[in-house]
């Protein structure tokens, strides 16, 4: 399952964007990545780690949700 959101870009500068992914590790559980920066600039990455599927859903969930009311856009989905 994957999000990705941007900000409508504002003046000069490249669009910041935010990208949520869901998968399954290779132990059974589940890994919800975060991918955030500016379109062609530095990226963070940062990963968490779920034992249970709904537990993971519910957090990406939860992110992209929070984004949304930031005022990011959805641009691309897959899976949902």
């Amino acid at each position: 399952m994957r999000v990705l959101l941007q900000l409508p870009p504002s003046g000069s500068e490249a669009p910041r964007y935010v990208q949520f992914s869901l998968v399954p590790d290779l132990l059974g559980g589940w890994e919800l990545l975060r991918e955030s920066g500016q379109i062609g600039g530095r990226v963070q990455l940062r990963r968490e780690l779920f034992l249970q599927q709904e537990q993971a859903q519910q957090a990406f969930e939860k992110a992209r949700d929070a984004q949304i009311k930031r005022g990011y856009q959805v641009m691309f989905t897959s899976g949902l």
